[in-house]
């Protein structure tokens, strides 16, 4: 079990790391022409490159909403949900505070928004507390959709992190107009409180809306799109 949290906590870390520090070290300077592009796709290279090294360790979740959703779908055991959620926000936790150390170190250096979640004014398109909540639902849903699919047992074997990460690129390119994309409470939780403005109290959004995607794209997957696997029973243990 501590190999299983380790390899969370890593994965979580890079993920959030990369991802957010792309888009707070990176994308913070036009003339490096990444742009929420470059940003998208750091995002889904932290996912497919950490569910290549340490997925085999853990199932490769980095996420509380996938390790809910995996549960749900009958791939994962409940019985070690709160360890990994714990394990995924303190990786998170621990990437926010090393970026927001290295950031600080640059003139005239200010967090901002650091890279945080929100709706309304906090939201960079300005879009309202029930669209943010629709789209993190909705995007959620699809990414255990996209993961559960493609670590099917009739799916193409050894190509599971490209599609996820692929998934996680699109959902990026989609939704940081309207919510910076969350779709990860740990990843939000993390740098919200690094943030100058008052993301952290809009965070419960961002585990509301993920949790909630996450069990309706597991149910879909288990009870529409894969019949078979719902005879598996819930509970038993799988890989994302």
């Amino acid at each position: 079990m501590f190999r299983k949290l380790s390899a969370e906590l890593f994965g979580t870390f890079w993920l959030v790391f990369g991802g957010c520090g792309s888009a707070v070290l990176a994308a913070a300077f036009p003339e490096l022409g990444i742009g929420f592009v470059g940003v998208s796709l750091a995002f889904g290279l932290t996912v497919m490159t950490m569910a290549y090294a340490v997925g085999g360790i853990s199932g490769g979740h980095f996420n509380p909403a996938v390790s809910l959703g995996l549960a749900v779908g009958g791939r994962f055991s409940w019985a070690e949900l709160v360890p990994y959620w714990v394990a995924q926000v303190l990786g998170a936790f621990i990437a926010s505070g090393i970026l927001f150390v290295i950031a600080s170190g640059a003139p005239d250096f200010s967090a901002g928004g650091f890279a945080s979640n929100g709706f309304g004014d906090l939201s960079p398109g300005g879009y309202s507390m029930t669209a943010v909540l629709i789209a993190e639902i909705v995007l959620t849903a699809m990414f255990l959709i996209i993961i559960l699919g493609s670590t099917s047992p009739v799916a193409p074997a050894g190509f599971a992190p490209i599609a996820i990460g692929l998934g996680l690129t699109l959902i990026h390119l989609i939704s940081i107009p309207v919510s910076n994309t969350s779709v990860n409470p740990a990843r939000s939780t993390g740098v919200a409180f690094y943030a100058e403005t008052a993301a952290v109290g809009q965070v419960w959004l961002f585990w509301v809306a993920p949790l909630i995607g996450a069990a309706l794209g597991a149910i879909i997957w288990r009870f529409v799109l894969s019949p078979d696997e719902s005879l598996e029973g819930i509970g038993g243990e799988g890989e994302a």
